[in-house]
């Protein structure tokens, strides 16, 4: 324990660093997504700890060392959970990523439910479990981070490991008579009991984890109102709760205002001669509903042509998961699709669809957000959806419109100030962009004015203090950031 005082231990399946090979050298990058964005600043000078894989499978990679300077920069220590490729294929891209990703997104169809995924999915757990138990001390708070790791709690248990423990899961719980599907559904819904705080994005989704619990134990009760319940189901009792989760909005709201990057948003426009800009951003993901997108952007320039030529859209897909052949074959799709509406379209001087399937540098992606006059965020189901909130943070215009999936998450706290669509109906969303582009400027400025106060407000300093309120008792200023941290190795 640093400095006698109790620590926050993030354990997640990726570290917030990753390895990458440059030749015949293997250098060390910054972790990309939301959970990283959400939980570095949490942990920086805190004494904080981080426990994951490093992404790498090479035995004679010496990852300690490689990660020392960026622990030492980021200001908490990284603890390394080795993994073989054969745990890596099983527990990851089987059980993680072809049964349980899909399911609780309700594309069951889509699901592997092959038995080796789980018997991988337990060992990795296990051993999960033992660098928890090795690495941290009775007085630590271990926040456990998603589905990748719903077996903690109880392999330390397990294990006799007296641990406070808290689980947040970053995707969508399903209603029961899609969690049922799960052969080893009563195996998971137990190891999620053993936790003593378990957080969930919206009310839905954990009233759906209390449904399908009750499914299993009928004597179960549930006493409370609110954002957070308390659990009493056979000889367990736990808390449930829905914190959802956010962004750093100063930090985006700080960069977008910064002078080179509204340079860049301004040379955005240029470029596209400031035609109307509708955004898509997201990870490359069958959830993330870009087909459908695309055909809905093809949709409104069938239903209005009076829109040719006067607004532009533009989908950046950042790469994921690209050795999986699902993945390659969405963006073939995704690819035909662009050059369909294209084709069918374009004429001298202007080009409907701008495709860009690349990373973006996050100053570069913040000038986007500022430069777009609408966000299309249409996942098919999503656990809450932070570019929903980051476009609204870098923002600073106040003259954006958000159009959004009604099956994300953040739609529950934005639905009155957002265009709420439903993905699936291309037509539906034509028009509500149409609506959109034409929307008063003053009409437009009073929902996105809403929309940022409601994102500054419940940001994620805000997020990780309800989470932790509900489970220590305690806040983020409880863990005070330090002039200088030394670390040390229990």
């Amino acid at each position: 324990m640093v400095g006698g005082k109790q620590r926050l231990v993030v354990v997640s399946n990726r570290l917030p660093a990753t390895l990458k090979k440059d030749g015949d050298e293997w250098t060390v990058q910054g972790g990309a997504g939301g959970l990283v964005t959400a939980l570095a600043p949490v942990l920086k000078n805190r004494g904080g700890v981080w426990i994951g894989w490093s992404g790498a499978s090479d035995p004679s990679i010496d990852v300690d060392s490689l990660l020392a300077d960026f622990s030492a920069k980021a200001g908490y220590e990284l603890y390394t959970v080795p993994l073989t490729k054969e745990e890596v294929d099983g527990y990851y891209f089987g059980f993680s990523n072809e049964i349980i990703w899909p399911l609780f997104h309700d594309l069951q169809t889509r699901c592997r439910f092959h038995p080796r995924y789980w018997r991988m999915y337990l060992d990795v757990n296990f051993k999960f479990a033992e660098m928890v138990a090795r690495s941290t001390t009775p007085d630590d708070y271990i926040w456990i981070q998603d589905y990748h790791l719903m077996h903690q709690a109880f392999f330390l248990k397990s294990m006799g490991v007296k641990r406070q423990t808290g689980f947040f899961l970053h995707i969508p719980f399903p209603p029961p008579d899609i969690f049922m599907k799960l052969p080893w559904r009563w195996k998971v819904i137990q190891a999620l009991t053993e936790f003593d705080l378990v957080g969930f994005h919206t009310t839905q989704d954990r009233d759906n984890f209390a449904e399908c619990l009750r499914r299993f134990q009928p004597d179960t009760e549930i006493e409370g109102s609110g954002a957070v319940v308390e659990v009493r189901s056979g000889n367990r009792q736990f808390r449930l709760g829905a914190f959802p989760i956010s962004i750093d909005f100063n930090q985006f709201n700080g960069l977008a205002e910064n002078e080179d990057v509204a340079r860049k948003a301004f040379n955005i426009r240029e470029a596209l001669r400031h035609r109307k800009i509708i955004l898509g951003v997201d990870r490359l993901d069958y959830t993330k509903g870009i087909p459908e997108r695309i055909r809905s952007i093809q949709t409104l320039f069938r239903m209005f042509p009076d829109l040719r030529g006067r607004v532009n859209f533009v989908q950046i897909a950042v790469p994921s998961r690209e050795e999986v052949d699902e993945y390659k074959e969405l963006r073939t799709e995704i690819e035909q699709l662009v050059g369909r509406v294209n084709g069918e379209f374009s004429f001298p001087g202007w080009v409907p669809v701008h495709y860009h399937y690349k990373s973006f540098p996050h100053d570069e992606l913040v000038a986007y957000y500022s430069a777009a006059d609408i966000a299309l965020v249409t996942p098919l189901r999503d656990g809450m959806n932070l570019v929903a909130k980051e476009y609204c943070a870098a923002n600073v215009s106040q003259d954006g419109v958000l159009v959004l999936s009604e099956f994300a998450g953040a739609a529950a706290q934005l639905q009155e100030d957002a265009y709420l669509v439903n993905p699936y109906d291309m037509e539906g969303i034509a028009k509500d962009l149409n609506r959109a582009i034409h929307r008063d400027k003053a009409e437009r400025k009073l929902h996105m004015t809403n929309l940022r106060d409601q994102i500054r407000k419940n940001n994620i300093y805000w997020w990780v203090d309800s989470f932790l309120q509900a489970g220590i008792s305690k806040r983020l200023g409880d863990f005070p950031e330090m002039a200088t941290v030394q670390f040390e190795r229990e």
